[in-house]
């Protein structure tokens, strides 16, 4: 359960730092990136039963 919450509240936020904001064109994808990293590792866990 708090695997999925976890993965959807990343999944939000990914959608958040998307550059299509004006104030954040010049970030690139680099926070997307990172959001995407932790969603991978939150992943890991959660199929290996740690989360």
């Amino acid at each position: 359960m708090l695997g999925s919450i976890l993965s959807l509240l990343l999944l939000l936020t990914g959608v958040g730092v998307l550059p299509v904001w004006p104030h954040s064109r010049s970030w690139g994808f680099l926070p997307l990136k990172a959001v995407g990293a932790l969603l991978v590792v939150v992943a890991f866990l959660s199929m290996n039963g740690w989360l």
